[in-house]
């Protein structure tokens, strides 16, 4: 099987897309898909497609177009992980052409360190970052 990585808004699963980050995420888990499609309009995003143009895997770039990037958002449905899909969604996002020249990229990772370091990410010195974070606000009843 081979697989391929577009940036097309119009190929765009959005029910995929919020389905597994609501679903099958840890860091995502009962988002809305309005905060989704949101997202995502506010996104440089990447899928990638099976050979029939099934999407399979997903990443998108919130970005300043001058000088951060933040990758977020990535996976792969179970059915095609261990296949290259991850390597193949990162090489495409660290050659687009409007990701050149960028000073910081920032991402976050539970258990995924060895994909992301192939593509030069490392882990700040300690101390360095700080975060607000929310993490029930998707859930939390009102």
């Amino acid at each position: 099987m081979t697989y391929q990585v577009a940036t097309d808004p119009a190929r765009l699963d959005v029910g995929l897309v919020h389905r597994w980050l609501s679903e099958e995420s840890h860091w995502a888990r009962g988002v809305p898909r309005a905060v989704i499609e949101r997202a995502l309009e506010n996104s440089l995003n990447f899928a990638a497609y099976d050979d029939g143009g099934q999407q399979v895997g997903f990443a998108r770039i919130v970005k300043d177009k001058a000088t951060f990037a933040w990758l977020a958002d990535v996976f792969v449905i179970d059915a095609h992980r261990g296949k290259g899909v991850s390597r193949l969604l990162m090489q495409a996002i660290v050659d687009h052409p409007d990701l050149q020249g960028l000073r910081r990229w920032l991402l976050a990772t539970r258990d995924a360190h060895g994909l992301y370091e192939k593509f030069g990410f490392a882990s700040p010195p300690p101390g360095r970052l700080m975060e607000r974070l929310d993490p029930d606000i998707y859930t939390r009843k009102p």
